[in-house]
């Protein structure tokens, strides 16, 4: 079979680890192994449901107009199979009249019931079948024919498919009503065709038929080749012997593990998929939750999730969650700078943009048999992001997936450290580390290397250790989506046209932020640089500008932007290894120097091709509230303290030759003590509450977080747990919580 080579793989990639784990008795040796076969078993049933072999039909389907006839004849004559058109071969057989005849004979609900009837009692294998516009508002002969065939959906902008109806001169169709206009009906089909196909083909305004049925025939070979899709390791090294193919992970595989077992990151093995130019048009006038969609499509195979699936996380994680309905809006500040608001969610950071989606995600990946324990290393806003992400899971999927959050116990302002507390849940904690951010995500990834100890939990408790950092490529992906929004926002307010060039200026800890821009330049956004910036800790900086790292003599400093207090940026190395063309020898080389030695040196030509596309500098602590209060003085907008950083440093590198997206990756309200002291507002003392309520009188842009506000609220003190800054102490408190929630 076409998929057995990926099932096979899985299952050695478990027998591998059984024999690397200590089982002390049969009954726990029965136990991890129902588990670790669990992620084989699950895979194996998508393919014993989804496999194109043989006599499977491909099945089109899309609104009247997208096509599908004109469509499915090419194919047919390419692939030299039967071609059946549901109007023209089955219903109107059937029925010894036209279709408009039978609408107008029976009415709209009747001839649903009636088209339905005609297509279950209809068999056929090896076609081309072309479905009707109404076909997908019958769920029972939709299950017919998916069973036996996969469904492409042709998804063509609304404004050519009104132009093609006119010229057919079609004015009604079915389930249209007096007073319902054609646009809004065609808007509401969408639900219905979302809810079937397997492929998507975004259909460029003005494509040809010929053009849309190769992209229907590259969508099939795709969703054939469930091979072809892998992941690897950062320090992975490439063979002659294809070694890769033993080491190489599929996407589910990646964001269950998180970080790669020889300490690496985990990377797609080959480029990002690029969307063309047409394409990205298509998508100017849509929503948030409808880019999100096609782009993920694009970087998931269906394998690990299928589109349909995929569609509904979407919608959940961007639903009611957030407090404005685009989700990620784009605001002009000044002159050529727009401010991208990444604050609109739940705990009020950029983090909730994907940790409101990855629990979905890490969820439907994980075997329904194994209980999981997401460990986080939080500088501020991953902690309660995190926390409120994972609690929004179903009952049973509460129940075997937990999170314990490690927070510097003095590195977090004070509202992110009661934000992170007040956040703990049925199944979710958080813990103060007694030492910084960087201590943090070093013990995590010291925890997941531990062989014996994650072995012992997997044995013993029959329990496995993951991440929710954006070391999880699950939980970095999402974040492609936002930065490619905001330029179709640019384009969609008339700021631009599409492939102008923009600049995006990120405040940068951690790397990933300004990595998921990387990421949507690779797709086809036309981002001409990429700006770095830092507040004091500005290693990565110093980095950009001569290729030295190091950590020698450099302590971490508090700043107003705790977020970004961070000196050991885990995402550097997935860029470093796309720089270096995959060399993933070079990676182990670097950051075992960097762990052991605290500094390492790229040569020159990664250095020069590294400054080819970013630029960076730093903001000092003064810098950053003299931003806060110019800004507000000026434009009546205040910004937090990390978008203060990055504006500061917009300011100073950018050339203004073309606009800049800022990206705000906080709501003021996180940091009411710093903003009431760059306004120079006196009553600095006051409780959380009356902070907010004091900033919230000045009328400013942008208006209050109420989610925030509310929190301020709660009387209610919260317990959590402070430990020492020792790996083994943090081992210990996952043990206990492990105990306390799966056994």
């Amino acid at each position: 079979m076409l998929h057995f080579n990926r099932c096979q793989h899985l299952k050695k990639v478990t027998q591998k680890c059984i024999s690397s784990i200590h089982v002390k008795t049969d009954k726990h040796a029965h136990r991890f192994l129902s588990r670790t076969f669990a992620l084989a078993e699950l895979r194996k049933s998508w393919y014993s449901t989804h496999s194109l072999v043989g006599d499977k039909n491909i099945i089109l389907m899309g609104p009247p107009g997208a096509g599908k006839t004109t469509v499915g004849r090419i194919i047919g004559q390419k692939l030299g199979c039967c071609v059946i058109d549901v109007d023209d071969d089955i219903l109107e057989k059937t029925w010894n009249m036209s279709v408009s005849e039978k609408l107008q004979d029976v009415g709209n609900e009747q001839f649903l019931e009636e088209e339905g009837k005609a297509v279950l009692n209809f068999s056929a294998s090896g076609s081309v079948i072309s479905l009707t516009g109404s076909n997908p508002m019958h769920d029972a002969s939709m299950w017919h024919l998916k069973k036996n065939g996969i469904i492409v959906y042709l998804d063509v902008p609304l404004i050519d498919i009104i132009r093609r109806l006119k010229l057919m001169k079609i004015d009604r169709i079915v389930g249209q009503n007096s007073g319902t206009s054609m646009k809004d009906l065609l808007k509401f089909r969408r639900q219905y065709y979302k809810k079937w196909f397997d492929a998507r083909v975004v259909c460029e305004s003005g494509a040809s038929p010929e053009e849309v049925a190769d992209k229907v025939l590259k969508a099939i070979k795709r969703y054939q080749d469930v091979d072809s899709e892998t992941f690897i390791s950062t320090r992975h090294v490439w063979s002659k012997d294809c070694e890769q193919k033993v080491s190489a992970k599929f996407f589910s595989e990646a964001v269950i593990e998180g970080l790669a077992s020889d300490g690496g990151l985990f990377v797609p093995a080959k480029e990002f998929p690029k969307l063309s130019c047409g394409e990205w048009k298509s998508l100017v006038g849509a929503t948030y939750i409808e880019r999100a969609q096609i782009l993920l499509e694009r970087c998931i195979h269906p394998a690990d999730i299928p589109a349909a699936r995929l569609g509904e996380m979407i919608e959940t994680a961007y639903g009611e969650n957030f407090a404005c309905s685009k989700i990620a809006p784009v605001r002009h500040l000044s002159g050529n700078q727009f401010i991208l608001e990444l604050f609109h969610g739940p705990t009020g950071s950029f983090k909730d943009l994907s940790l409101q989606l990855m629990p979905h995600i890490f969820a439907h990946c994980i075997p329904s048999s194994c209980n999981y324990m997401i460990l986080v290393a939080t500088s501020g806003d991953t902690g309660s992001a995190v926390l409120n992400g994972f609690s929004h899971l179903n009952k049973n999927d509460k129940q075997r997936i937990a999170v314990v959050t490690f927070f510097p116990e003095n590195g977090v302002s004070d509202f992110q450290k009661a934000q992170i507390i007040s956040s703990q849940r049925e199944n979710g904690w958080a813990v103060g580390v007694e030492s910084d951010f960087d201590f943090c995500q070093t013990a995590i990834k010291r925890i997941f290397n531990d062989s014996d100890y994650t072995g012992f939990l997997t044995v013993e408790y029959g329990t496995i250790l993951s991440s929710a950092n954006s070391i999880n490529w699950g939980r970095l992906l999402p974040q492609v989506v936002y930065h490619a929004s905001a330029y179709l926002d640019l384009v969609s307010q008339g700021f631009i046209s599409f492939g102008s060039p923009v600049d995006v200026c990120v405040p940068t800890g951690n790397f990933g932020n300004i990595l998921a821009a990387v990421y949507a330049k690779m797709m086809g956004i036309p981002i001409r640089k990429f700006i770095c910036a830092s507040n004091q800790n500005r290693v990565l900086t110093d980095f950009i500008k001569t290729g030295h790292y190091d950590l020698r003599e450099r302590k971490l400093a508090q700043t107003f932007s705790p977020s970004i207090d961070i000196l050991k940026s885990s995402n550097l190395e997935r860029h470093l290894h796309l720089m270096a063309n995959k060399d993933g020898q070079l990676m182990t080389k670097l950051f075992y120097q960097l762990e052991n030695q605290h500094h390492f040196q790229i040569e020159k030509v990664l250095v020069e091709k590294l400054q080819q596309d970013f630029v960076a500098d730093w903001c000092s602590e003064g810098e950053c509230l003299a931003a806060i209060n110019s800004t507000y003085n000026t434009l009546g907008y205040i910004l937090d303290p990390h978008t203060a950083v990055a504006k500061v440093v917009a300011d100073r590198v950018q050339d203004k030759t073309c606009p800049v997206i800022i990206s705000s990756t906080a709501h003021y309200s996180k940091f009411a003590p710093a903003i009431m002291q760059a306004l120079k507002i006196k009553e600095i003392n006051e409780t959380s509450s009356s902070q907010l309520y004091l900033l919230g009188s000045y009328n400013a842009l942008p208006p209050l977080h109420e989610a925030l506000l509310e929190r301020t609220k709660q009387q209610e003190k919260v317990e959590y747990q402070v430990c020492a800054a020792d790996v083994n102490i943090l081992k210990s408190h996952v043990e206990k919580l492990i105990q306390n929630q799966f056994i």
